[in-house]
């Protein structure tokens, strides 16, 4: 049996990445990580939007002039 991080399914997809130690750095590697988070947050996006999970920019707008106090 595996033991597993916290906050991941046993049905979590992995993606295994094998650097060349000779290319990889700290600063590629962090550039490389930002760019799998950013991905990862564009999809969980388009997932809300395909499961209807969206609000009218109307309301939206709204919210953030009553939050900030702001006149529109």
């Amino acid at each position: 049996m595996v033991n597993l991080p916290q906050n991941v399914e046993n049905r979590s997809s992995v993606l295994i990445t094998f650097l060349d130690t000779g290319i990889a750095n700290p600063v590629e590697l962090r550039r490389l990580i930002d760019h799998l988070e950013t991905s990862e947050g564009i999809q969980q996006g388009l997932d809300q939007v395909n499961a209807g999970q969206t609000r009218p920019i109307a309301d939206f707008v709204q919210a953030m002039q009553q939050k900030y106090d702001i006149s529109g």
